[in-house]
């Protein structure tokens, strides 16, 4: 019985090879898509599950609120002191891990022999990093890799960049012509999905800072293992109970901890200044959805393509039922055939899947592959995705032709509603094909908006150099010499990256303001040619003057006399005009000076969020990056002459440059992602619509080849016929424009809230969806609607 309903099946989608050949490339190309994103979802959501501890690890992540504005902000790093004293107060706390972002701080300069190389993700940890997290070593002991303080442990890639195939445990390595380290081990690559990613781990007490334990100047990320059962939210109060009684300076009323579930970081954190970009749970929910209305398209256009064959079915089920089969064996019949369809579908689309992963992996930043899942998880996962798309596609059509009243089928008839369905469905398509297409020129003109907005600072031609860790003298003899160079404008030296600052503090004092001031500004310490050479520009006072860089250059940090530059938000923030602001003493953590001058609110981070107090001071303690205004012309010969300029004072540190505009756009990484996204899947939302669209008016025109015939027959022309044909469906697609509108704007409104700075959404953008949906599915239609119109009219009455 089964293998006469396989054959059945079989020739009857070889007699129908059009209705055959749609449903199969829609679903295969639906169910490929629904595979790409839901290796990418599953990718997002097991992020450091790997990790065996993983449901008992915690980060310590650290509140502030403004007392000023009531602006909270929430940092992942905290101080020295809470990892190695909360494991000595708290029982619930097993053990306990701090994470040094060494590379961020300083030019991580590695060489071996005659090897020498930039290290820009090398982190240093306490030795209880590998007992807490679960990396596979290659060589050496996870219990012991870090045991001893000149001891690091490679990746895999790092280590066959120094030392080749070779086992490189015990070979000494040297970490900024200071530090002699001995490799204590290796292990596997870092797996794509954690969110603690690195090439070198060293010891954290190669740092000054791990033999303090300080509750200020916060720079680590810090790590806790629960004992097994504790309780996350009650040791969270424990923790600020004690801070706030025990350590005074640790916590105030505007101040607390809190503790965040190793699996919950990528995604929900909301910190800003995580070791990597974190995810975003939006995009999970935006993904998903579009993976199931992909998935749901293309069901829909099996099941309108059947229903619009009923016609031509409807005499072969009456000879069946008059013959004696049964509506339940009809059933079965049907969603074979449904069947049949599927699974040629799903191989298609695995198939498609698979070849489009490189791409797909570019797209999205993540190394993606079918492997994510286990063997016997993919073959569980396609099954049910075989007989869920079976069910969906096949249990209406089935349920539906097996229903056919035998007498109404032998006349051709197949009985009533299934019209206002196929409309129906119709509309759906189109609906949700228009609103992508919105979606997608909104979020285009967003990122346009982003690329294009004054910000307050001139990132064009702007190169960064890393130059962490070396001194002032140095860094100067340097910069004069590049000064001397064709094709620069200006250099000037900061302690951070321009669109990476993470310096926190607070204004205590002011003139005229009595008591002490808790403002939160983000504070930049930076050499005096900073402001021209960004092109901030100033709106009280002036510049930096070298008197301002003698007054601090050589003095002890107690004696020296600070000059500061605000934005006009810090100036708002102390209750002052910015021409009444200058020459007003401040106190920024302790360090004295008078105001010289007030910029226009400028903005350093992402548009996401909006201008923040900033101030600027000349300090030269330490400077990380040096920031060169090139004139834009002959920018190789300039690079080639910089890289000259380079090796001459610094021959043992390679050369690398590139320009701040890229670092800016990695800003957005997530949102040029979720654009990319938008517009590849709504073109194929767009394609996998037009398929069934064509589909419906090919058997549209097949029933109606009398009545066409018998118009031209009238003199109706070529284009009366094409209008009318094309009339019927273009009407349903501008239906779909009317409905799609309101949701897709409702939708990108909520989406543009996630920027402090965000476009209007005008209305023309609904206009433009409008004539592409319509202009999309004229085409579609006009091949089939202008070959029925030009068809020989006698011909066809003579075969109807």
């Amino acid at each position: 019985m089964i293998k006469n309903y396989l054959k059945t099946a079989w020739r009857n989608l070889l007699h129908n090879k059009v209705t055959s050949v749609i449903s199969t490339a829609g679903l295969a190309i639906g169910i490929g898509c629904f595979l790409l994103l839901s290796v990418y979802l599953l990718n997002e959501l097991s992020y450091d599950r790997f990790n065996v501890n993983a449901d008992r690890i915690v980060r310590l992540v650290h509140h502030f609120k403004s007392a000023s504005d009531n602006n909270e902000k929430i940092y992942a790093v905290t101080p020295t002191a809470p990892v190695p004293v909360f494991k000595q107060v708290f029982s619930q706390i097993a053990d306990g891990v701090r994470v040094y972002d060494y590379s961020n701080s300083r030019q991580a300069t590695v060489q071996y022999g005659d090897k020498l190389f930039h290290e820009h993700n090398m982190l240093v940890a306490d030795d209880s990093f590998f007992k807490i997290f679960s990396f596979k070593f290659i060589y050496g002991d996870a219990s012991t890799a870090l045991s001893q303080v000149a001891s690091i442990v490679l990746t895999e890639a790092t280590a066959k960049k120094y030392f080749g195939d070779e086992n490189p445990v015990g070979k000494i390595l040297r970490i900024d012509k200071a530090n002699n380290v001995m490799v204590t081990g290796v292990i596997e690559n870092v797996p794509d999905d954690s969110q603690i990613k690195f090439d070198i781990m060293g010891n954290y007490a190669m740092l000054d800072r791990s033999k303090t334990r300080k509750w200020d100047s916060a720079n680590d990320y810090s790590y806790l293992l629960l004992k097994p059962g504790a309780d996350i939210k009650n040791t969270e109060l424990q923790i600020n109970a004690y801070a706030d009684h025990m350590v005074a300076d640790a916590k105030s009323d505007h101040s607390w901890y809190e503790l965040e579930p190793l699996t919950r970081v990528h995604l929900f954190s909301q910190a800003d200044d995580n070791l990597e970009p974190s995810g975003n749970v939006k995009n999970i929910y935006i993904l998903s959805f579009i993976a199931v209305i992909l998935l749901l398209l293309a069901c829909v256009n099996f099941l309108n393509l059947v229903t619009a064959r009923s016609i031509e079915r409807s005499r072969e089920i009456g000879v069946r039922k008059v013959m004696g089969a049964v509506r339940g064996q009809l059933f079965v019949q049907f969603i074979t055939e449904a069947a049949i369809i599927t699974f040629i579908a799903l191989i298609a689309g695995t198939l498609l899947a698979f070849i489009s992963f490189p791409w797909f992996s570019d797209l999205t930043g993540h190394s993606l592959t079918l492997q994510t899942w286990s063997p016997g998880l993919l073959a569980l996962f396609l099954f049910g995705l075989f007989v869920l798309v079976t069910l969906i596609a096949g249990t209406y059509p089935s349920l539906y032709l097996s229903a056919f009243n035998p007498i109404k089928s032998l006349k051709g008839k197949s009985g009533t509603g299934s019209g206002v369905l196929r409309k129906s469905l119709v509309v759906f398509q189109f609906a949700i094909s228009v609103f992508f297409i919105i979606c997608t020129i909104i979020a285009g003109r967003q990122m346009a908006y982003i690329r294009t907005a004054d910000t307050g600072i001139n990132r064009s031609e702007v190169m960064v150099l890393d130059i962490g860790g070396m001194p002032f003298t140095k860094i100067k003899a340097f910069r004069d010499a590049v000064m001397q160079q064709q094709g620069i404008k200006n250099v000037s030296a900061t302690y951070d990256s321009p669109v990476n600052v993470k310096g926190g503090y607070d204004i205590n004092g002011a003139d005229g303001k009595p008591g002490k001031l808790d403002i939160m500004v983000t504070g930049v310490p930076v050499e005096r040619n900073f402001v021209n050479t960004l092109g901030i520009q100033l709106i009280a006072g002036s510049d930096f003057t070298r008197g301002d860089e003698q007054r601090v250059l050589d003095t002890s940090f107690a004696a020296r006399v600070y000059s500061f530059i605000l934005n006009q938000s810090a100036v708002n923030a102390l209750g002052w005009k910015p021409e009444e602001a200058i020459g007003k003493r401040i106190n920024l953590n302790g360090r004295m000076g008078e105001i010289r001058g007030v910029a226009r609110d400028f903005n350093f981070a992402s548009l996401h969020t909006g201008i923040t107090p900033i101030v600027l001071f000349p300090e030269y303690d330490y400077f990380g990056k040096l920031l060169i205004k090139t004139s834009g012309v002959n920018v190789v010969n300039t690079m080639d002459q910089l890289e000259k300029n380079w090796k001459a004072f610094y021959p043992d540190a390679p050369f690398e440059a590139h320009f701040l505009d890229e670092e800016y756009n990695k800003l957005y990484l997530d949102e040029q992602m979720e654009g990319n996204i938008l517009t590849v899947f709504s073109m194929l939302t767009i394609f996998i619509s037009c398929l069934g669209l064509f589909g419906l008016v090919y058997f549209s025109t097949k029933q109606r080849i009398r009545e066409i015939s018998i118009r031209k027959v009238l003199g109706a022309g070529v284009a009366n016929i094409t209008g009318l044909i094309s009339w019927d469906f273009l009407k349903l697609v501008m239906l779909s424009v009317i409905i799609a509108s309101p949701v897709a704007y409702y939708a990108m409104y909520k989406w543009l809230q996630n920027f402090a700075y965000r476009i209007t959404i005008p209305w023309w953008v609904f206009a433009l969806a409008g004539i592409i949906a319509l202009a999309i599915a004229f085409i579609t239609i006009s091949y089939q609607s202008v070959k029925a119109a030009l068809a020989n009219p006698v011909k066809s009455l003579r075969s109807e």
